[in-house]
């Protein structure tokens, strides 16, 4: 996977996010990985949370509808110098495997003074 141009400490934090996102260990990593006043898209109802509560409650509610899976498939600097994009492929468990969506989505990341997500912004994949 092509990273150049990603900051080490965003490309390890970010790894090591997607890793944990679809285990039991996401509860304990988002004080790791995310700000006290993370700004984060909810897709499902097409608002903005803010802060690492709401962002767990709303990871919990989808995990109550399903156990969705993202697949990061690379990293790189955004246009602008001033976030990260992960490109990643969703998918769900389901009781037959894992299934994957053909397309791609781009989740943008942008940081704070301590490493930290501050904010996270979901686009359509190149």
């Amino acid at each position: 996977m092509d990273t150049e141009g990603v900051p080490a400490a965003q490309e390890t934090l970010l790894r090591r996010m997607y890793e944990v996102f679809s285990t039991d260990e996401r509860e304990a990593f988002i004080e790791q990985c995310l700000a006290p006043d993370v700004d984060w898209p909810n897709v499902l109802d097409g608002v903005r949370l803010h802060g690492r509560e709401a962002v767990r409650a709303y990871w919990a509610r989808q995990f109550a509808a399903g156990h969705p899976l993202v697949r990061l498939e690379g990293l790189r600097p955004d246009h602008d110098g001033e976030a990260v994009v992960a490109t990643v492929r969703p998918g769900m468990r389901v009781a037959s495997g894992n299934r994957w969506a053909e397309e791609t989505v781009e989740h943008v990341y942008w940081f704070d003074g301590d490493g930290l997500v501050r904010r996270m912004d979901v686009r359509a994949g190149a």
